[in-house]
């Protein structure tokens, strides 16, 4: 069953409940930022000082950084204006009593066109069942070709950062984004400090190792992935964000990023693909 729900200040999100999990997705930004299967904790962090409000970006979640992720198009504000965008919702189905299913949509207007001079039609599917399945489709509605990098921006809720690893990127060539650096990955991944690096020819399963439990993160449509924490000092400027919830959650970020973007021509669309689930 979906519902469409309202905060008092008009932000609207849609809850989604069946025999399998729940979910949480706001209309801004098709952002997901509660999704709970049943039996389990919540598998992302939200911040507790993140405001809904329409234009605004909200801390946590899943974040979809698009048409560009990071800083790397100078025309655009960091990670792209989807994140921040107005949605529309096309569909919720009920695919069985475990399953359900939605589509959001957005398009090129007048104020994408002034921000991106591009016309395009985005997709996103959301599978809500025993594991969350995200599927962003990128349409090329325009005359003349583009380029996009992106991603699923997303805060994994754990135990605490000493306690979590990641594996699956052994041996992968990254970019360590604090140093400048491009450096090979050397078994999994631990984290005693600030962590930002992106990874390139990833080809397997991802798995975010915590104490309680074991997160298996499985990608299409892309061969790079982001791994950051802001750790104590960056943490202490960012906004929307208490000084140690670097302790509470990692970003494990499926991605087109860098040398990984993706250029679509007249009528060409691409697709990234990501399920996450809990072992």
């Amino acid at each position: 069953m979906t519902k469409l729900k309202k905060l008092s200040n008009g932000f609207e999100y849609l809850e989604v409940k069946n025999a399998s999990a729940s979910a949480k997705i706001a209309l801004s930004g098709a952002h997901i930022f509660e999704y709970e299967r049943e039996g389990f904790e919540n598998l992302l962090w939200l911040s507790d000082t993140s405001e809904f409000k329409l234009g605004s970006s909200i801390r946590g979640g899943i974040p979809i950084c698009w048409p560009a992720f990071g800083a790397n198009n100078p025309s655009l504000a960091q990670h792209g204006f989807a994140r921040t965008s107005l949605f529309t919702l096309v569909n919720a189905t009920d695919i069985d009593a475990n399953t359900t299913e939605l589509l959001l949509r957005l398009s090129h207007s007048d104020e994408t066109l002034a921000l991106w001079n591009h016309k395009f039609e985005l997709n996103l599917k959301i599978g809500i069942s025993d594991e969350l399945l995200l599927e962003m489709t990128t349409i090329n509605r325009d005359d003349k070709e583009f380029k996009i990098t992106q991603a699923f921006h997303t805060y994994f809720s754990i135990s605490d950062i000493s306690d979590v690893s990641v594996g699956g990127l052994d041996a992968k060539p990254c970019f360590d984004a604090l140093s400048g650096e491009t450096k090979v990955q050397d078994g999994d991944i631990y984290f005693r400090g600030e962590f930002d690096s992106v990874y390139q020819e990833v080809d397997k399963d991802i798995v975010l190792k915590d104490k309680n439990r074991v997160v298996k993160i499985s990608n299409e449509g892309s061969s790079s992935v982001v791994v950051w924490n802001p750790w104590i000092e960056k943490c202490a400027r960012m906004s929307a964000m208490r000084e140690d919830a670097y302790k509470e959650f990692v970003c494990v970020e499926s991605a087109n990023a860098y040398e990984d973007f993706k250029i679509l021509k007249p009528g060409e669309s691409h697709t990234l693909k990501s399920a996450f689930t809990t072992i």
